[in-house]
């Protein structure tokens, strides 16, 4: 999977805050915000391919957070984002 061309990640009034450009990703009816740890994620994965697996490996390299915790976390994040429409299969 990978993040969808046209959306960014910002720090607004220490928030992190997803933008987009480009007609096609605007959605007016929601503002979508990263906790810290979502935020590290993604700006370790943007522009690239990425698995359920490497943002695990992500999480445990970066947080003192065990596997099945973080595989948790993960499953639950990808599930966010792709409702959101920020990834692309």
């Amino acid at each position: 999977m990978k993040i969808k061309k046209g959306f960014e990640l910002r720090k607004v009034c220490d928030e992190n805050i997803i933008i987009s450009h480009g007609v096609e990703n605007i959605n007016f009816t929601k503002v979508i915000t990263l906790n810290d740890s979502a935020a590290t994620l993604w700006n370790k994965v943007m522009g690239k391919d990425f698995t359920e697996d490497e943002l695990v490996n992500i999480l445990l390299d970066e947080y003192e957070v065990d596997k099945e915790t973080a595989a948790k976390d993960i499953k639950a994040l990808v599930a966010s984002w792709k409702e959101a429409e920020l990834i692309e299969l």
